[in-house]
């Protein structure tokens, strides 16, 4: 086994399954475990999603908000032991990849459009029908010709 095959085996067994699908522009809330001392509490950072790189174990996402007048960004790696949860509270709809013109926006100009219609969810393939066999005694009175 080459060690690329060993790396990509052991960043497999650390991605998460549960995280949700969103995309950029979508208002995200982040749950994260802070560790205070001894003291260990759950914190919730709220943003517009601005940017997402990468991919894998490596993935991040970039979240901003502006927050008494400041604006403030903050980047989370997808995959990390420290997010708790991610939830979508609205879907948003633009036409870009990354929204860096958001950074010195404030007021109207600030806001993401939200979508009319939701983003179909991918569900899991349905699984193909299955055609029963008859049973042996119908295929035997079947084959047997009738006597009149």
């Amino acid at each position: 086994m080459s060690k690329i095959a060993t790396v990509a085996n052991i960043e497999k067994k650390q991605l998460k399954a549960n995280v949700p699908t969103f995309h950029v522009g979508d208002t995200v809330a982040v749950k994260t475990r802070i560790v205070e001392g001894d003291k260990e509490r759950v914190q919730t950072f709220t943003g517009t999603v601005i940017a997402r790189k990468g991919f894998g174990l490596s993935e991040t996402f970039s979240l901003h908000r502006v927050a008494y007048g400041e604006g403030m960004e903050r980047v989370f790696m997808l995959h990390s032991p420290r997010i708790t949860d991610i939830e979508v509270i609205r879907e948003g709809d633009v036409r870009r990849a990354k929204l860096y013109y958001l950074r010195g926006t404030s007021g109207k100009k600030a806001k993401v459009k939200g979508r009319v219609v939701a983003r179909k969810k991918k569900a899991a393939p349905a699984p193909a029908p299955v055609k029963e066999e008859p049973a042996v005694e119908e295929v035997v009175a079947e084959a047997a010709p009738t006597e009149e």
